[in-house]
């Protein structure tokens, strides 16, 4: 175990509770996302916070749908959340739905009216709202907040039993209308919905409050430590209160920063939005900051994991650079990605004094980084293709790539000179004739003359053909948010779409799990649209961070 000073609060609290015994040194935890969308970056601190801990002291981390809203839950979100914890490296000791508590927490309500600590209210929710008050105003009480206890059991039950409509009555709890905290202030238990639930279909038609059912699901399942995002701080004394009124079992509620993540957003209601408004192709768009879209992006459980041991665990917010991610990406996939050659805007290339028919097996490197990865053969030969963006026909000054009368390395095999430029009718370059040196073999000339620049290649007849998808950051400015319309900061750039690329042929086995980089141009991994006859790759991440540049001229603008 690390030193004290090394270790953040939430260790720190359970450390003195072990030390004093207060949890029988037990500890539990839980992971309760709402199965109402795809989890993101977001939830992935929280994932590996609360099952970090639990597997540090040798305890236990509950998964537990906290599906307590049957119009905005769906079946497929249960299992694309349980698909998203289980990537990121975790399983949970026990699956648990807070619908499967619903009879029990129907209970708990009815000691709070038989105890006078609850009251059935007719009030709209925009009418409880307005009596609320305000952080400077006290709230006015409900005028059905002194009906009887018998009163109260019988419209409860009523309201269980489907006799009133959506809307027309709630169970508000009894506490104090003028509490300096607004969620104390007679906060709602239970509304009507009529709705058929993902879990207990048509069973129920009153659902219970996140506040409610939060405090009683921890509870029930015997937590430690409600580890919860600091926006639920200001919750915490409604929590307490819940259970102290029914003096059930009482875990301890901590609050911890979120994540925030520049060039992002992680409102849900936002990346409804994307999806819904076809900003995006679904949840797992590469683009989303979804993990599902992360992980048809290429994105690493493990670099997520490293990123977040980074950003650390602290009461107070900041907002953390999606470079430092992408950082954590870069050296994760250096380490595991098994290097080719890809060309994605081919420009043919001759080489004139090459032997027609001829072809060579050169030796490449699959891993710099892993000597255990071994090497493979690619295929030379009179016609090649290289980018076209490697080929200046009136080159600058600092351009050391291939232009006319000037000479290059080939990737693993020889020094070319482009000698002639084809051109077609409208006066685009379609063809370059080269020559090569025969002795420069591997890349090295036996005279010692150097060459600047070195440019990838592929084999014109022996490459296959590929789309591939060039994914950027969704948003062109650090903070989405504060744009009073998000559509206008959209990047018009975070997907590029390029058709008849030409991959090394070794590319037409790669699995659905296999990362690559395509040497020169960044780490891409194959896509589940994929077939047989055409592959589909996406750039997962550029080599190097090409919005740096743009960074400093925002960060300039702003001084």
């Amino acid at each position: 175990m690390s030193e004290t000073k090394h270790r953040h609060f939430i260790q720190r609290i359970i450390d003195e509770d072990n030390v004093t015994g207060k949890f029988d040194n037990r500890v539990h935890t839980r992971f309760p996302p709402e199965p109402n969308g795809h989890l993101h970056i977001g939830h992935a601190k929280a994932i590996c916070l609360v099952f970090g801990i639990a597997e540090e002291y040798g305890g236990g981390c509950n998964l537990r749908f906290d599906d307590t809203n049957p119009i905005a839950e769906e079946e497929k979100y249960v299992d694309a959340i349980q698909n998203d914890v289980r990537w990121l490296g975790f399983e949970w000791d026990n699956l648990c739905f807070a619908s499967n508590y619903f009879q029990q927490m129907y209970d708990y309500a009815v000691q709070l009216i038989k105890q006078g600590n609850a009251y059935v209210c007719d009030l709209t929710g925009e009418e409880i709202k307005k009596s609320r008050g305000t952080l400077r105003e006290p709230g006015k009480d409900s005028p059905f907040r002194n009906r009887s206890i018998d009163e109260n059991m019988d419209l409860f039950n009523r309201m269980k039993n489907g006799d009133f409509p959506n809307g027309s009555k709630t169970l508000r709890a009894k506490i104090d209308m003028e509490h300096p905290n607004l969620n104390m202030r007679d906060p709602v238990i239970y509304r009507i919905l009529h709705a058929n639930h993902h879990n207990t279909g048509n069973d129920w038609c009153i659902y219970p409050m996140y506040d409610w059912a939060h405090g009683l699901e921890d509870s029930i399942e015997g937590v430690t430590h409600s580890l919860c995002s600091i926006e639920f701080e200001d919750h915490r004394p409604i929590y307490d209160w819940y259970l102290d009124m029914l003096d059930v079992y009482h875990p301890q509620q901590i609050e911890f920063a979120r994540l925030n993540l520049s060039y992002t957003v992680m409102s849900k209601r936002m990346l409804k939005r994307l999806v819904e408004g076809g900003f995006v192709n679904g949840w797992d768009d590469p683009r989303m900051p979804t993990l599902s879209g992360m992980r048809r992006r290429g994105y690493t459980p493990e670099s997520i994991r490293n990123f977040m041991d980074e950003v650390g665990i602290a009461k107070r917010e900041n907002v953390m650079e999606i470079a430092k991610l992408e950082a954590k990406l870069r050296d994760d996939l250096n380490k595991r990605a098994q290097r080719r050659m890809a060309v994605l805007n081919p420009l043919k290339v001759i080489i004139t004094n090459y032997p027609e028919g001829k072809v060579e097996e050169l030796d490449a490197i699959n891993n710099p980084e892993d000597e255990s990865a071994g090497s493979r053969k690619v295929p030379f030969e009179r016609e090649l293709f290289i980018e076209q963006d490697d080929f200046i026909e009136d080159p600058p000054k600092n351009f050391f790539r291939l232009g006319p009368g000037r000479e290059v390395r080939l990737r693993y095999a020889y020094f070319i000179t482009c000698n002639n430029v084809i051109k077609d009718e409208q006066g685009n370059i379609v063809e370059l004739h080269c020559t090569y040196d025969p002795e420069t073999k591997g890349g090295n000339a036996p005279d010692g003359r150097k060459v600047r620049g070195t440019i990838h290649w592929v084999s014109a007849n022996e490459s296959i053909d590929a789309d591939v998808r060039l994914y950027d950051r969704l948003f062109t400015i650090s903070d989405p948010s504060s744009s009073d319309n998000f559509e206008d900061v959209l990047n018009p750039d975070s997907l590029i779409a390029l058709n008849e690329c030409k991959l090394e042929r070794s590319l037409s086995d790669v699995g659905l799990e296999e990362h690559i980089q395509f040497e020169r141009l960044g780490y891409f991994y194959k896509d589940p649209d994929s077939t047989n006859g055409m592959p589909v790759f996406n750039r997962t991440v550029p080599l190097r961070n090409t919005w740096a540049k743009l960074e400093k001229q925002q960060q300039n603008q702003k001084n």
